[in-house]
């Protein structure tokens, strides 16, 4: 997918010397989760993001030259499996997640508007419970996924009139079915 890469983060990118940095926002029944790749808690695009250092993993989003649907996986590990079961009440299928590519420079500043790395859905999460601690992955799907859904409209007026009411536009559609055409000079004889 095309970004759009601002021209601070063009030049940091062209630098020997790299301090990157992922941010994910995911988003939950009761809120959106804005966690990052680093430790402590910083500030970007008006949001707090809480640092979970290596408790944090993100699988490598991929493109491609074909149009296809590339989903990743965002693995939050070291959960307390006290506080699952609210987390779990709180997932919400279908709902949007973001990773984003951010850079620091050498004063440890962050360089203004990280790049979108990828969007896309969440879908359904894995769960590994161990003693002490939880691994969740969660997997997220690509908008593109939607090509593989059949439609559930059809060519008739009555579908067209659920959109909008007194369109006659399909009104002949049933008509022109079994209607032969013919293109050019009309043929002549019996042999259609």
């Amino acid at each position: 997918m095309p970004r759009n890469i601002s021209t601070p983060m063009l030049t940091a990118l062209s630098q020997t010397i790299l301090r990157p940095a992922l941010f994910v926002s995911a988003t939950f029944a009761s809120e959106t989760v804005y966690m990052w790749s680093g430790s402590g808690n910083t500030t970007w695009n008006s949001q707090t993001w809480t640092g979970t250092g290596a408790l944090l993993g993100i699988t490598t989003p991929e493109d491609g030259s074909t149009v296809e649907a590339r989903g990743i996986s965002i693995t939050l590990s070291g959960i307390d499996p006290v506080v699952l079961p609210e987390m779990l009440t709180d997932y919400k299928l279908g709902a949007p997640a973001a990773v984003y590519l951010g850079l620091y420079d050498a004063t440890n500043t962050l360089i203004s508007s990280p790049a979108t790395s990828w969007k896309g859905r969440m879908d359904q999460p894995t769960i590994d419970v161990d003693t002490d601690s939880a691994v969740i992955t969660i997997n997220c799907e690509s908008r593109l996924i939607d090509m593989n859904v059949a439609s559930d409209r059809r060519y008739t007026l009555e579908d067209q009139n659920r959109d909008w009411p007194g369109d006659l536009g399909f009104s002949f559609v049933n008509a022109i079915q079994q209607q032969t055409l013919f293109w050019g000079k009309y043929p002549v004889g019996n042999n259609l």
